[in-house]
């Protein structure tokens, strides 16, 4: 970094005696309001309350069942997290058990209560929160450096320096994620007691880069702390922290021998041509780039950023927004002329049109990460592909990491699994109610169920953006501080009618603008009733500019028929099969739905098949399957053969019934397909 400590003394002196003040700080999830170079900023945590329909009922299951199940269980001796602070600070002897981000995801199960605390006040939660701050106080070193892991190490081992000895530490991680819990709960509760943790933090990271070689400062595995950095700027206004993000991805790549493509650190960030290595990490560099590009506007990130958001969706994301197709794998690609410059990689990005079904990875942290880089995205841009592509993460990859019940979770999202596999892959298939390796993915999934509503909305100088839909109410205020009202009426994603009324309207006219989505053609737009002459291009957002009362309605209607998709021919694994998606949601077969004994991977959709919307429960929650026609091919009997010659037999007509991806699994263990094979 090229500024002193020294030269912000005198601003310190006023930045640190206390937080800034609620009343003149917008409280929003990711608070780009004072973000120079964001068009967008969001509505404030607490603005949006579900009402009914699908977000209601999975937020309801989140502070029903989600929360108070990860709760417990991280205050169980068996996850051994809580009980990790509590070595740590002296009051429990014992060693560290569980890996080394422990933290890090305790720390996002802290947000998810303090989202939620957001929008229900419940006081049990506020009190479940004091309780853990007041415990993670305690552990804190007085310079600001917070580790479990290293502290209980050094406490069993007198004399031993843990701290940041080893990168996989993820020391770095674990403070990322306490910087943005802190955050949210600042802006849910206006205590200031986990931001103070959080300001001792960033500054000892601040020191620590101001001091550190450069081999050293480099230390960061999964950088969640880009994102937290740069929203304890948010927060705080200290220009030092600023100035730490933009280092933090200045340094990365200058010392390529210790770098990896794994880490996507191996050259600098503006180097980069594609997406590869860890997606979770990369998808977390993605995100973190977003947000310091949004305060300084410098435009070489938002090149590199443009262009590894067109290599992921053009060429290695998942038809359900999953992102990481590889296990394993090697790095660039294996097919270097120099051998001694590939490297391994893992749950990892892979070629391009590299998208295998079974052994697809698809960590669910990964497809968070995904919707994180995207909100941010939008955020920046106002273009509405940004969302279309966060819709169909959240949806699909994201809620597919969490059983309906709340209760049990994914760490990998395959594309299809079947019992004949002769392997037995890493991760388990069944929903499992606790992943011992790695449990970062189910309190990343529960904080991301808890804080959906405060993507639903954004405000620029024009008015108010409608990016999501479900019923909620809404009250905030526009950009000048006119009071806005609206209650929005769907049953979205199963219907593609949604009706805003304004409950309080500014006395200014101005726009609203209406998302519609990439998937949706015939799109129809009404205001009190009476059709709007609008543009209403798919993947567009449609302005309506006016003067607006209380009671004036608007209805978009979006046409969602079953669509039938096929993937570039490129990616092999997909050649003349097509994905079935009915609005955003990406439908699959399970055996469950067949009669005993025949196998769904012997089913054939035809190219012109009408399927229908039927309502179906599932696990207790409703939704929507869909019920046509196909035909299924004779069983075959395969032995150990691996060709043989196609059978004369001819294909049966056989009723199909899909179900929504995000649901396979609910019912008990089961085969499942989203590409089905086609005819044309």
């Amino acid at each position: 970094m090229n500024v002193s400590i020294s030269k912000f003394g005198l601003g310190l002196l006023c930045l640190s005696f206390a937080a800034p003040s609620l009343h003149a700080q917008q409280k929003a999830l990711v608070n780009t309001s004072s973000s120079t170079h964001a068009k967008l900023s969001s509505v404030d945590m607490g603005s949006v309350a579900w009402t009914t329909g699908f977000w209601a009922d999975r937020f309801d299951v989140c502070q029903k069942s989600m929360i108070p199940t990860m709760w417990a269980l991280y205050h169980s001796d068996r996850n051994h997290a809580y009980k990790n602070f509590e070595i740590a600070a002296g009051l429990a002897k014992g060693e560290h058990k569980g890996p080394p981000f422990h933290d890090g995801d305790f720390f996002k199960l802290l947000e998810a209560v303090a989202a939620s605390y957001a929008v229900t006040h419940d006081p049990k939660l506020d009190q479940q929160l004091d309780e853990a701050i007041a415990l993670i106080a305690k552990v804190q070193r007085p310079d600001g450096y917070l580790s479990t892991h290293s502290t209980i190490a050094e406490l069993n081992n007198p004399g031993q320096k843990a701290a940041f000895k080893n990168r996989l530490n993820f020391e770095t991680y674990n403070l990322g994620h306490l910087m943005t819990a802190a955050c949210v709960h600042y802006r849910a509760t206006g205590k200031t007691t986990m931001l103070d943790l959080a300001r001792k933090s960033t500054d000892y990271l601040y020191n620590f880069y101001k001091k550190a070689s450069p081999e050293l400062a480099r230390n960061a595995i999964c950088p969640s702390h880009y994102m937290g950095v740069v929203e304890m700027y948010r927060t705080t206004r200290d220009p030092r922290y600023l100035e730490l993000a933009k280092s933090l991805i200045d340094i990365r790549g200058l010392v390529a021998e210790v770098g990896t493509d794994d880490n996507q650190d191996r050259i600098p960030f503006r180097q980069m041509q594609q997406a590869g290595g860890h997606a979770v990490r990369a998808n977390y560099l993605f995100a973190g780039a977003a947000d310091v590009y949004a305060e300084t506007g410098d435009a070489t990130l938002l090149t590199t950023l443009n262009r590894m958001w067109d290599d992921v969706t053009q060429r290695k994301m998942y038809v359900t927004g999953a992102c990481g197709a590889l296990y394993d794998g090697v790095s660039p690609d294996g097919t270097a002329y120099k051998p001694d410059t590939v490297q391994k990689i893992h749950q990892a990005y892979g070629r391009d049109y590299q998208l295998p079904n079974f052994t697809a990875h698809g960590e669910t942290c990964a497809n968070i990460g995904n919707v994180l880089w995207n909100w941010r995205m939008l955020q920046v841009s106002g273009n509405a592909k940004y969302a279309d592509v966060l819709e169909t993460a959240l949806y699909n990859s994201v809620l597919s990491g969490i059983s309906l019940d709340g209760q049990r979770f994914l760490y990998t999202n395959p594309l299809a699994y079947s019992d004949a596999l002769p392997f037995q892959q890493r991760w388990s298939k069944d929903r499992v109610d606790y992943i011992s390796l790695s449990n970062c993915c189910p309190p990343n999934v529960v904080r991301t169920i808890a804080e959906v509503n405060n993507y639903m909305y954004s405000t620029s100088d024009k008015g108010l953006w409608v990016n999501l839909y479900g019923g909620n109410k809404l009250s905030t205020k526009l950009r000048n501080g006119a009071a806005l009202s609206l209650n929005q009426e769907t049953n979205y994603p199963w219907d593609g009618n949604v009706k805003l009324t304004l409950d309080e309207a500014p006395k200014k006219p101005f726009s609203m603008f209406l998302r519609v989505p990439a998937w949706c053609d015939g799109a129809t737009l009404l205001v009190n009733g009476k059709p709007i002459v609008a543009t209403l291009t798919p993947g567009t957002y449609a302005e309506i500019n006016r003067s607006w009362k209380k009671g004036d309605r608007v209805e978009l209607q979006l046409p969602m028929p079953a669509q039938l998709l096929e993937a570039n021919p490129l990616v092999e694994e997909t050649r003349n099969q097509v994905a079935v998606k009915r609005g955003p949601i990406v439908y699959c077969l399970e055996t469950k739905d067949f009669p005993a004994n025949q196998k769904i991977s012997a089913l054939t959709l035809p190219a012109t098949a009408s399927l229908q919307p039927k309502p179906v429960t599932i696990g207790g929650s409703q939704m929507m399957s869909l019920t046509g026609h196909g035909t299924l091919a004779p069983e075959a009997q395969w032995g150990s053969q691996l060709y043989r010659k196609l059978p004369a037999q001819q294909p049966t007509p056989v009723p199909v019934t899909l179900i929504p991806y995000y649901a396979w699994g609910n019912r008990g263990h089961s085969d499942m397909e989203v590409w089905i094979p086609v005819s044309r």
